[in-house]
């Protein structure tokens, strides 16, 4: 799962680009056909180039590197499953349940964009980073975005083009296959100056702080980096050493930020960009291109979902009283209608599962006050009973006045505009909130460092959900942003992965939601409608894809010249 800003995970927005900043430009496909320059924008920047690490997990980094991308395998259009052919000769295969244990099987030639081999040392390495383990890596440095999977291997071993990798006694999963996690190039941390990062923690570290600093000229995509700048642009070009089953068919791609969907809408009509995947979702700005017949426009249902956070660390929100309280007054309803008047937009109501899923139950209807309800006078009565004085001003049991403030992505209207009636609904019941732009490409920072009373980005996921639990609210979770904290959740949270039926982990899953609704931790809002856009003179191939992180960018190697 992956913060993703003016989209939603897991960022966020600030300086867009010139268009003239990139020597390559949309609308620059060559009309005799095989010789084009592709230029495809981003909708947010992000500061780190490492995906592994808290800060680093943005939806924005994982876009501007998706053409180049070390992952075993995605989920296609229709959900289902499909494994990385450039990296796998054949789909991972369950070897056995005591001790768990899963073996992937290389394509023979599979190797990174210099030819150095893809092998088992490119597997230990990112374990070795998302362990959690201090005898892995220093956890200054490596700072894993989630530990879920690493903390519970044992050993992950080759022999021929077998990679077989070995869990703890006990551990079980039922999404085991989906191996998504980025992997970074052993051989590069090596020739980098971290020759025994496999032995030695410190240098384990200094490798994951190395690949955070510097861009990547490296990869197993379909595409290789040639160079970059953090939070503005990379530039790809197609990867001679490639063993995917699809060729590339572009010979420079340039993947370029832009910052919100109004500025993507009037680029694209310029002709200085060929496409993108707005964050922000603006049907006034698609009705913009509605009726050009260069402009090919497609919405769809995808899986990043928004949502408000606390911080359990502020002075107030400690207090579980108070974060039922403001989570009662927010309206959730009244936010998806004056966001989306025209959009038919899906509450979301549960941490892990929409509506659509079989899994899906309602969580936030459990609870009294419910959250999202818009309810201020049961707000009040709440905080009346605990000891709070009520009215124009909130003061706490012992006289303090209440106030917050409330972070969001900057030039993101729907994330400003929730701002803006959040710091309305609040003022019901007395508290002052100061509404906090977040620049653009610095979310990951934001949440990492717990800079926000409140807090409202969205999780990008896929149909998986399993390490969901652990990563939103595990205690030792570097994604756990606010800092929470509660008796048998991390134990709660266990069983999600104790198990290979998938049926019974939903519903481990369900139980953790039922247990982090009532403390009002997070706030589930809506799920986020989404688009793409581009210029079908230039670009054919491009599928959107609502299970991807990747986005239509999930089957990249498919692009070709119109």
């Amino acid at each position: 799962m992956r913060p993703a800003q003016a989209r939603a995970g897991a960022l966020a927005g600030a300086a867009a680009l010139a268009a003239a900043a990139l020597g390559a430009c949309g609308g620059g496909s060559d009309s005799g056909g095989g010789d084009t320059d592709v230029t495809w924008a981003v909708s947010s920047g992000w500061e780190s180039w490492n995906e592994n690490t808290a800060d680093g997990n943005t939806s924005y980094l994982h876009q501007a590197l998706s053409p180049a991308l070390t992952s075993l395998g995605d989920f296609n259009q229709d959900a289902e499953w499909v494994f990385n052919d450039a990296l796998l000769a054949k789909a991972p295969e369950l070897t056995s349940e005591s001790p768990m244990t899963v073996a992937y099987t290389l394509n023979p030639d599979a190797q990174w964009s210099d030819g150095d081999p893809f092998d088992v040392d490119d597997f230990t390495y990112v374990w070795h980073q998302m362990s959690g383990k201090a005898e892995h890596c220093d956890q200054t440095q490596c700072l894993p975005a989630s530990t879920d999977w690493g903390a519970n291997v044992a050993s992950i071993t080759q022999e021929g083009d077998v990679v077989t990798m070995t869990y703890v006694d006990g551990y079980l999963d039922p999404e085991w296959q989906y191996f998504q996690t980025p992997m970074y190039p052993a051989h590069i941390a090596e020739a980098s100056g971290f020759p025994d990062w496999a032995t030695d923690p410190a240098q384990m570290g200094g490798s994951a702080t190395w690949f955070t600093q510097n861009p990547p000229t490296w990869g197993t995509g379909p595409y290789t980096p040639t160079e970059g700048v953090a939070g503005d642009h990379v530039t790809f070009e197609a990867n001679e050493n490639y063993q995917g089953s699809t060729k590339p068919a572009l010979e420079k791609l340039t993947m370029k930020v832009v910052e919100g969907t109004e500025s993507i809408i009037t680029e694209l009509r310029q002709g200085s960009i060929d496409g993108s995947w707005p964050s922000e979702f603006s049907q006034e700005e698609l009705d913009k291109v509605a009726d050009d017949s260069a402009v090919t426009t497609e919405v769809y249902e995808g899986s990043i979902w928004l949502h408000i956070d606390t911080n359990a660390n502020n002075q107030f929100l400690s207090d579980a009283v108070l974060r039922n309280a403001v989570f009662a007054a927010i309206d959730n309803a009244d936010i998806i209608a004056k966001a989306y008047p025209d959009t038919e937009v899906m509450a979301r109501t549960n941490h892990f599962f929409n509506e659509q899923s079989q899994y899906w139950e309602n969580a936030l209807e459990a609870v009294d006050p419910e959250p999202g309800a818009g309810d201020a006078a049961a707000a009040n009565q709440l905080l009346e009973a605990a000891g709070y004085t009520t009215g124009d001003t909130l003061m706490t049991p012992d006289g303090q006045a209440v106030t917050l403030n409330f972070r969001y992505g900057e030039g993101d209207a729907t994330r400003t505009l929730a701002g803006e009636l959040v710091q309305s609904y609040l003022a019901e019941i007395g508290i002052d909130v100061s509404l906090e732009a977040i620049p653009d490409g610095e979310l990951g920072t934001v949440l990492s460092e717990g800079d926000f009373d409140l807090v409202i980005f969205g999780w990008s996921g896929t149909p998986a959900f399993t390490t969901a639990p652990q990563q939103y609210f595990g205690s030792d979770s570097s994604s756990n942003f606010g800092k929470y904290r509660l008796d048998g959740l991390d134990e709660a949270i266990a069983k999600v992965r104790s198990t290979t039926d998938i049926g019974e982990a939903a519903q481990f899953a369900n139980d953790v939601s039922a247990m982090v609704v009532p403390q009002a931790f997070t706030l589930p809002i809506f799920d986020e409608p989404q688009s793409v856009v581009y210029l079908n003179g230039n670009l054919d191939g491009i599928v959107p894809n609502g299970n991807s992180q990747a986005g239509p960018m999930w089957n990249i190697q498919e692009w070709k010249p119109a």
